[in-house]
């Protein structure tokens, strides 16, 4: 039972983690047909005890990888040896839990100054002295 380290606060047990191998498509030759290089990582996150707000991250930044079980998957077919795509997906889930971590920064409310207000108007009223030109009947 050992725990992979995400942040220095938060760790995840590694048998929450399942791995199946399958046949990978793309280069490889001949090899590709008898090796099973491909990996689908399994991380079972409603068993994992997550704080709240980081499994709702979580789930948000999954998408369309989270099962309805609650299970993130991650297919690593990259590299032609399965460790490294056993590595390469781990270090995805990983990297996707820190993110899920990570506290978005909240979003300050600004005003646009006076200055661009005013270049803003000047801009529309040239634009409009621009296009009355093109209309019939122009008199100025």
């Amino acid at each position: 039972m050992t725990a992979i380290r995400i942040t220095p606060s938060l760790a995840i047990d590694e048998s929450l983690i399942s791995e199946t191998f399958t046949h990978a498509s793309g280069p490889g030759g001949q090899n590709v047909n008898k090796v099973a290089s491909a990996v689908l990582l399994r991380f079972d996150a409603k068993r994992a005890a997550l704080p709240f707000a980081v499994h709702a991250r979580l789930e948000a930044l999954a998408g369309s990888r989270l099962t309805k079980d609650g299970d993130v998957l991650i297919k690593a077919s990259q590299y032609r040896d399965q460790q490294r795509n056993r590595d390469d997906a781990r270090e995805r889930l990983i990297e996707l839990l820190r993110e899920a971590a990570t506290l978005p920064k909240k979003r300050r409310a600004t005003r646009p100054t006076r200055a661009s207000k005013e270049k803003r108007l000047e801009k529309k009223k040239a634009h409009s002295r621009l296009k009355k030109t093109r209309g019939k009947g122009y008199d100025e």
